[in-house]
């Protein structure tokens, strides 16, 4: 696959070489008044979590909530802004890109440059949506992938998972209750209220084009009521979707990842750190303001940020296999696949957000240039 490289000034933010220090200013070194401020919690005996266990559940709470945050900036492109520059179309509506990503395309960092992209993002709060392929020649590769507001890769349509024969399948929410339809061929359920579907379609050469058109134009969705010729339910309630920009999200990291919770039920291996942000008042839905707490308990979550970003930068310098100057290793999957690993998590989004499985595609990093001197960002190869 063809590398392009490309990042987004949004997204840098997220990580810690970009995350100024906010809040600080007259502090001089930013540990000193924390590690008072810890001390003092302790001679006053004052109840736990104090200014220690609030910094270590904030670094926690942003590695846990850097993917989810990063999705919602990359929606809020897609699909709530139509001023970005990188809009393409309402929830419940396919938009097919009939050409290939160029340095241009910011909202997904690192995206190929030979599988044109078909995009679906999907409100799945009413009722679910049929999404439904064409057949497809044996000799083209093409996939849908299918992830939730938590990053996780919930399923796959496409030439490896499913064939390639024409198909409807039906993606449900997380708190839909009913049975697989006549005519659907697998149900997928997905973590989060909201979700995206990621269509590839390979293109051989720039004369194939046309032909990699006609496959999209194959691709449909329609809701469950429609395909079932049946009255649709109640509309879901509106939502007064936050705006976020990477001066937004510099100081309202945890209101992001608190708006973003709200659509996001709890797997079990959630409960603990969902509980440990709940005891510093993030929650789903509740609006945090670092800028109400005491000067030191600002200073103690804005270290905890710039921290939590250096891990996650030497989890991908470090977490992989080295292989000729090249970092091999597989950081996307399914819920399962994490089992909690929040780490592993933000290190695939801060790489290469939306990645593949590894059963599906394969993601070299590196920050070597041809010529032996270090680029400024790691280049991806993207299927």
């Amino acid at each position: 696959m063809t590398v392009v490289k490309q990042r987004q000034a949004l997204v840098s933010c997220f990580v810690c070489g970009s995350l100024p220090l906010m809040a600080l200013a007259g502090y001089g070194k930013p540990a000193v008044p924390v590690a008072q401020a810890a001390k003092m919690d302790a001679v006053a005996g004052l109840p736990v979590p104090g200014i220690a266990e609030v910094k270590t559940i904030a670094q926690e709470g942003f590695i846990y909530g850097l993917p989810i945050v990063m999705n919602y900036a990359v929606m809020n492109e897609y699909i709530l802004n139509k001023n970005s520059g990188q809009w393409k179309a309402p929830f419940n509506q396919i938009f097919n890109e009939a050409r290939v990503f160029t340095y241009q395309d910011t909202a997904i960092p690192t995206p190929n440059s030979d599988t044109p992209y078909s995009l679906l993002w999907m409100d799945l709060r009413a009722e679910p949506q049929v999404v439904s392929v064409p057949l497809v020649e044996n000799k083209r590769y093409y996939s849908v992938q299918l992830i939730d507001g938590n990053t996780f890769n919930y399923g796959y349509i496409g030439s490896r998972a499913t064939g390639h024969e024409a198909g409807d399948y039906l993606i449900v929410g997380p708190r839909w209750k009913g049975e697989q339809p006549p005519g659907i061929k697998q149900v997928f359920r997905s973590g989060t209220d909201f979700s995206l579907a990621i269509f590839r379609t390979q293109l051989f050469d720039p004369k194939d084009l046309p032909n990699v058109e006609k496959v999209q134009a194959g691709y449909r969705t329609q809701p469950l009521s429609a395909y079932l010729k049946q009255p649709p339910p109640p509309a879901a309630p509106p939502i007064n979707f936050p705006k976020i920009d990477k001066e937004l999200v510099k100081t309202n990291f945890f209101d992001y990842l608190a708006f973003a919770l709200q659509f996001a039920p709890p797997g079990p291996e959630e409960i603990a750190i969902r509980a440990k942000l709940a005891s510093i008042g993030i929650g789903p839905g509740k609006m945090f303001s670092i800028k109400d707490l005491p000067p030191e308990r600002q200073a103690a979550i804005v270290l905890a940020i710039k921290e939590g970003g250096a891990r996650i930068e030497s989890y991908l310098e470090a977490g992989q296999k080295n292989i000729n100057g090249w970092k091999v290793g597989s950081l996307f999957g399914n819920r399962e696949f994490y089992n909690g690993d929040w780490l592993k998590r933000a290190a695939g989004a801060k790489g290469g957000i939306f990645g593949n499985d590894a059963v599906e595609a394969m993601y070299p990093l590196t920050k070597t240039l041809a010529s032996g001197g270090d680029s400024t960002e790691p280049s991806t190869n993207t299927s």
